[in-house]
C-alpha cells in the first residue's frame, strides 16, 4: 500500500459518510425532505470533489487493487462534477413521491456514484466487478422512482433486465479469465494474450460486451430511448454522462492502455465505433419527443468516442477523455433546458420549443448554444472534442472512420438544428414567458459557461487530459 489509507480513500470514504448521513435524514425527518437532504447531499458533492484535488497520483491499496493514478483522479472529478449538476436540477423537481422520498433519491444517486468511483481505481477484476453492481442497482432503483407511472416501471424493468444480461457476461468472461491465469489482477491479462490463450480472448471478448451495454454502444442500446423518457430529467441528465464515462474508463485501462493495446481489439472497436455512430445518428432523425432525440443522439456521441479508443494510442484517449468533458457541459444542459421548457408547457415534444426565442431568449440561446456544441459547430466545447478525436484517429491511418464521423456530424446538425429552427423561426403558440426556477437556471448557467469556455480557451484542457493518458503509456 502506498499513502496511508484514508488520505488514498479519502473522497470514497467521505462520500460513504454522507450517503449515510443523508440515509439517517431520511428515517428521522418526515414530510418534505427535499431542500433539506438536496442542499447536505449537493454541499457534500462539493466538499468530496474538493478532496479529489488534494489526491497524490501513485496512491494504491491492497497491492495495487485499487489505484489513484491520472486517469482515477480525472475521472472521479468528472463525475462528482456531473453529480452536482444534476442536484442542483433535482432540488427543483415538484413531484409529491420525490419530496416525500428525497432521501431514499439522494441515497441511491451517491450509492452508485460510490460504485462508479470504485470502478474507475479498480486494478482488479473482483473489485472491478463488484463496482459495477453497485454502479448499476442504484441506477434501477432510481429509473423507476415514480413506480406509480406506468411507463417509468417498464423503462426500469427494461434497464434492470438489459443491465443482468450485461452484468451475467462480465462475470462469465471474469471467469474465463481466472481459469487461465490464475488471478484477478488486471495486471496478468496482457501477458496471458501474449500467450495466445484463447480461453483469455474468449474471457475478454464477453466482458467486452457487458461493457458495451453499459456504454450503450450498438446494438446493446435498446435500454436508453425508453429509460431516457421515462425518468426524472435531471437524474437522465447524469445517467447521460456518469455512468457512461466510468464504462469507457474500464474499458480503457482493460483494452487500451499501455501493454493491453493490441492490434486485435482494432477491428472490434473500429467496428462498434462505425455501426454505432451510423445507427445512433439515423435513429434520432425520426424523433419528436425531445429526450427520446437526445437518447440516440448520446448513442452516436459513443460512436464518436469509440473513434478515439480506435486509435489505440495516447493521444485518442486523451481525445476521448476531453470529449467527455464537452459531453458533460453541452449534454447535461441541454438536458436541463427540457426540464424547464417541459414544466412550462407539460410536454416533452419538439413542438413545445416553438417560438422558445421569443417567449424566453436566454434559454433559447442556452439550448442554442448546447445544440451546437453537441453537433460540432465552431466555437464552442463540441467542436474541438470531434475535431482533435478525429485528427487523434488519422494519426494512426483510420481514415475511412474519420471520413465516417465527419459525414455523420452533417446528419447530426440536420437534427439538432430542426430544434433551432423551432425555436428561432416558428411561431410562439403562446406567448408567456417560460419561468425557470433559480437553482435550476444555475445548473444551466453553469453548463453554458463549460460549454463557451472550452470553446473560447480548450488548451488547459488538452493539456490536462494529454498528460493523464500519455502516463497509462
Amino acid at each position: 500500500m502506498t499513502g496511508t489509507l484514508a488520505t488514498t480513500l479519502a473522497p470514497e470514504i467521505g462520500l460513504f459518510v454522507l450517503a449515510v448521513v443523508v440515509l439517517l435524514i431520511g428515517v428521522i425527518q418526515r414530510g418534505d425532505q427535499k431542500r433539506v437532504v438536496g442542499w447536505i447531499t449537493g454541499i457534500g458533492l462539493l466538499g468530496v470533489l474538493g478532496s479529489t484535488l488534494r489526491l497524490v497520483e501513485g496512491g494504491s491499496v491492497g497491492d495495487g487493487m485499487f489505484v489513484n493514478d491520472g486517469l482515477a483522479i480525472f475521472a472521479k472529478q468528472l463525475l462528482l462534477g456531473a453529480g452536482v449538476i444534476s442536484i442542483l436540477g433535482s432540488l427543483t423537481l415538484g413531484h409529491a413521491s420525490f419530496s416525500r422520498r428525497s432521501a431514499e433519491y439522494h441515497f441511491a444517486l451517491l450509492a452508485s456514484l460510490l460504485g462508479m468511483m470504485a470502478l474507475v481505481s479498480a486494478r482488479d477484476l473482483l473489485l472491478f466487478f463488484v463496482a459495477f453492481e453497485l454502479m448499476s442497482i442504484p441506477l434501477y432503483v432510481l429509473t423507476g422512482f415514480l413506480k406509480r407511472d406506468e411507463a417509468t416501471s417498464e423503462a426500469a424493468l427494461k434497464f434492470f433486465l438489459v443491465g443482468t444480461v450485461s452484468a451475467a457476461f462480465i462475470v462469465y468472461g471474469i471467469s474465463f479469465i481466472y481459469g487461465v491465469t490464475g488471478s484477478t489482477a488486471i495486471d496478468t491479462i496482457p501477458r496471458a494474450l501474449a500467450e495466445g490463450q484463447p480461453l483469455t480472448w474468449l474471457g475478454m471478448g464477453l466482458m467486452l460486451v457487458g461493457l458495451a451495454f453499459k456504454i450503450a454502444a450498438f446494438p446493446f442500446h435498446m435500454w436508453v430511448p425508453d429509460v431516457y423518457e421515462a425518468a426524472t430529467t435531471p437524474f437522465v441528465a447524469w445517467l447521460a454522462v456518469a455512468p457512461k464515462a466510468a464504462g469507457f474508463v474500464a474499458i480503457i485501462r482493460l483494452y487500451v492502455a499501455g501493454s493491453s493495446a493490441s492490434d486485435t481489439w482494432l477491428p472490434v472497436i473500429v467496428a462498434l465505433a462505425g455501426v454505432t455512430t451510423v445507427a445512433g445518428n439515423l435513429m434520432a432523425i425520426p424523433q419528436r419527443n425531445i429526450k427520446r432525440l437526445l437518447a440516440y443522439s448520446g448513442v452516436a456521441h459513443i460512436g464518436y468516442m469509440l473513434i478515439g479508443l480506435a486509435a489505440l494510442s495516447d493521444s485518442g484517449v486523451a481525445m476521448v477523455l476531453f470529449y467527455l468533458v464537452a459531453y458533460l457541459f453541452g449534454n447535461m444542459g441541454a438536458f436541463m433546458v427540457v426540464e424547464a421548457v417541459a414544466r412550462s408547457e407539460r410536454s416533452e415534444g419538439i413542438d413545445a420549443y416553438a417560438g422558445l426565442a421569443q417567449r424566453s431568449p436566454l434559454l433559447a440561446l442556452a439550448m442554442l448554444i448546447f445544440l451546437l456544441s453537441l453537433g460540432g459547430i465552431p466555437f464552442v466545447a463540441g467542436f474541438w472534442a470531434k475535431l482533435y478525436l478525429f485528427l487523434a484517429a488519422a494519426e494512426k491511418g483510420l481514415y475511412g472512420l474519420v471520413f465516417l464521423g465527419a459525414v455523420l456530424t452533417v446528419v447530426a446538425l440536420y437534427y439538432y438544428l430542426l430544434v433551432a429552427r423551432r425555436m428561432y423561426i416558428d411561431a410562439p403558440v403562446c406567448s408567456d414567458r417560460v419561468r425557470v426556477p433559480g437553482l435550476l437556471g444555475a445548473a444551466i448557467a453553469t453548463c453554458a459557461a463549460g460549454v463557451v469556455g472550452i470553446g473560447v480557451y480548450p488548451a488547459p484542457w488538452v493539456d490536462l487530459v494529454k498528460r493523464v493518458a500519455s502516463a497509462l503509456f
